[in-house]
């Protein structure tokens, strides 16, 4: 019997969760830059992200090796979730690095601190960010995760310009996406990003873009990297003739 609950309370939440992901593309709380803006997804389909298939159906691991993340790194993992993230990157920059793992629900980050201590992580803070700011510490962060993340942020403008803030003179910041260019890919047109409407969105702010990676199954891997000027100065520049 007990077998059998879980079984059924399994299905439920695959369910909901692909009904979010996989389902019709309505719900959308508003448009930036032409791009409908994807909801996000509540606390309660946490147990999703936990899911054993993201190990082939996104790679972690290839996902890790091309971030090259070194011993004594601070990095940020935004959307962090349930920290499926917060702790592979807590293990690869310790013991002198550090992981801020950003979430705008504290559920997520009380499931999120009980998940990456069970790993043997503690080099790690947890940081309750709004949709407007991450409140991550000024010119610190040497390299911003987002996966599967930035195309719910309500706000991306104000989101890009907190994280600009955040990262340290040659920080790089790293969209991790759905790849909208490729029918095949199992993820309704809501929930996936191009790579030119991602560099649209990014190079609005003072953030020049490095490579797109394309080593994972179903997503792009696309870095950018910190420019020096102002997002002001950056603005002003880009308005002369």
């Amino acid at each position: 019997m007990n077998s059998f609950i879980a079984l059924a309370r399994w299905i439920l939440l695959a369910l909901v969760c692909t009904s979010n992901v996989f389902g019709q593309d309505d719900g959308s709380p508003g448009v930036y830059q032409g791009r409908h803006i994807a909801p996000v997804m509540g606390h309660q389909g946490a147990e999703w992200l936990e899911r054993p298939e993201r190990q082939t159906e996104e790679r972690p691991d290839l996902l890790l090796q091309a971030l090259k993340l070194k011993p004594g790194m601070k990095v940020a993992d935004i959307g962090a979730g349930t920290g499926y993230f917060t702790w592979r990157m807590g293990k690869l920059v310790a013991p002198r690095g550090s992981v801020y793992a950003v979430e705008i629900q504290q559920e997520m980050l009380d499931m999120l601190a009980t998940n990456v201590v069970a790993h043997g992580v503690t080099n790690f803070h947890s940081v309750l960010g709004t949709v407007i700011d991450t409140h991550l510490p000024t010119n610190k962060i040497d390299l911003v995760l987002m996966v599967d993340v930035y195309h719910e942020f309500d706000h991306p403008r104000e989101m890009l310009e907190s994280i600009w803030r955040s990262l340290s003179p040659t920080g790089r910041v790293v969209f991790v996406e759905y790849r909208a260019e490729d029918p095949n890919v199992p993820i309704k047109r809501l929930h996936k990003m191009s790579v030119a409407q991602v560099r649209k969105e990014a190079e609005l702010l003072p953030l020049e873009w490095v490579e797109t990676i394309e080593t994972l199954p179903r997503q792009h891997i696309i870095v950018f990297k910190k420019k020096l000027t102002s997002p002001a100065q950056h603005n002003g520049s880009r308005a002369q003739p």
